[in-house]
């Protein structure tokens, strides 16, 4: 997923934030878990802590795994959702 991705379904969470204000609260969720696993990489390696390296792939993968979550429910007629894009 790309920077312009994760921001435009950013910028349509926050225009909708009364609206949506559970779906803003998980978009910020993934964007968290997005972030710690980025950053989580520098300590793992300086405390050797490789256990942690597939944690931190997931949450790396966090927003891709969530917008395609939300898409396959999308495509279902399951759930609606407004941001995505196919």
């Amino acid at each position: 997923m790309s920077l312009d991705e994760l921001q435009r379904i950013k910028q349509w969470h926050v225009r909708h934030r009364q609206d949506n204000p559970v779906e803003y609260q998980a978009w910020d969720l993934m964007l968290t878990l997005w972030l710690m696993g980025w950053i989580g990489w520098i300590p793992a390696f300086a405390f050797d802590a490789l256990w942690a390296a597939p944690l931190l792939a997931v949450a790396m993968s966090a927003p891709t795994m969530y917008t395609t979550l939300r898409g396959k429910a999308h495509r279902a007629r399951r759930l609606r959702c407004d941001w995505f894009k196919p």
